[in-house]
C-alpha cells in the first residue's frame, strides 16, 4: 500500500491493543524494562534465558518476518546478561547473544539485521564443546551500528562511534570514530567539540512528543472511512 487507508479511530485502538498485548505478553519476559518502552510488534521480539534488562524509552522495530532475539547461555554455574540503556533504538532482525555479558549503554541505535555476540560458541578444535572462547561486549553510549554488521566477543565500543553496514568488529573501537570493512578499520574521525544531538532529545518532553505523533496521525488519516480501508484491502486499485 501506497498510504494508510485506516481511519484515526481504527488506528488508535490498534495501537492500543499493541500496547496491551506488549504489556501482557512480552514485557513480563525481562528481568527489568524502563517506563515507556514502545514495540512495534509484540509478537515478534523472542527473548530466551535470564537478567535481559531494557533501560527507559527503549524502542524495537520488530516486524513478523524479521524477530528482534535476544538470548542469554550461561554455563558452568554463571549468569549471562544483556544489559541495555535508556533510549536505545533495535531494529528488525538484531540478534544479542550473550554467553557472558553484553552491555549497551544509553541513546545507541542498532540497525536491522546486527549480530552482536560475546563468544565464537564453540572452539576451533574441539567442535564438540560449546560455550568456548567467550569476553565480554560493551557499547557505550550514543554508539550507531549499521546495518547487518557484526560485533564479536571482547570488543568495546566507545562513545558516539559509529560502526558502517556490513561491518565485522574484531578489535575495539575508539571513542568518536567511525570504522568499516571486514575486518572493520577507522575510516573517520567524529569531532567531539561539535554539538551532538543524542536520541535523548526526542524524549525530553515525551508528553509533548506524543500529542505531536498524535496530531500527525490525525491529519494523515484525516478523510479515511472503515469502508474505505475494507475496500482497499479487498478490492486494492491503482494509487492505493
Amino acid at each position: 500500500m501506497r498510504k494508510d487507508h485506516r481511519p484515526y479511530w481504527l488506528k488508535h485502538w490498534l495501537v492500543r491493543l499493541r500496547k496491551w498485548r506488549a504489556r501482557h505478553f512480552l514485557l513480563p519476559q525481562f528481568d527489568a524494562i524502563g517506563i515507556e518502552p514502545e514495540i512495534m510488534d509484540p509478537g515478534s521480539v523472542r527473548v530466551f534465558g535470564r537478567n535481559i534488562c531494557l533501560g527507559n524509552y527503549p524502542h524495537l522495530i520488530s516486524t513478523p518476518d524479521n524477530c528482534i532475539r535476544f538470548t542469554t547461555l550461561g554455563h558452568r554455574g554463571g549468569d549471562a546478561f544483556i544489559k541495555i540503556g535508556d533510549y536505545v533504538l533495535i531494529s528488525p532482525g538484531v540478534r544479542i547473544s550473550a554467553e557472558a555479558s553484553i552491555t549497551i549503554g544509553d541513546a545507541c541505535m542498532i540497525a536491522a539485521n546486527v549480530y552482536i555476540s560475546d563468544s565464537d560458541w564453540h572452539g576451533l578444535y574441539n567442535r564438540t564443546r560449546p560455550f568456548r572462547c567467550t569476553a565480554p561486549v560493551t557499547l557505550a553510549d550514543n554508539v550507531w551500528i549499521g546495518d547487518s554488521a557484526i560485533i564479536c566477543k571482547g570488543v568495546s565500543i566507545g562513545e558516539n562511534s559509529v560502526v558502517g553496514a556490513g561491518s565485522v568488529v574484531t578489535k575495539d573501537v575508539p571513542a568518536n570514530t567511525v570504522v568499516a570493512g571486514n575486518p572493520a578499520r577507522e575510516i573517520k574521525q567524529i569531532n567531539p567539540r561539535r554539538r551532538m544531538i543524542t536520541r535523548e532529545a526526542l524524549f525530553a518532553d515525551a508528553f509533548r512528543q506524543a500529542h505531536n505523533m498524535d496530531g500527525l496521525d490525525r491529519m494523515l488519516l484525516d478523510g479515511n472511512s472503515l469502508r474505505g480501508w475494507l475496500r482497499s484491502l479487498l478490492l486494492p486499485r491503482r494509487g492505493d
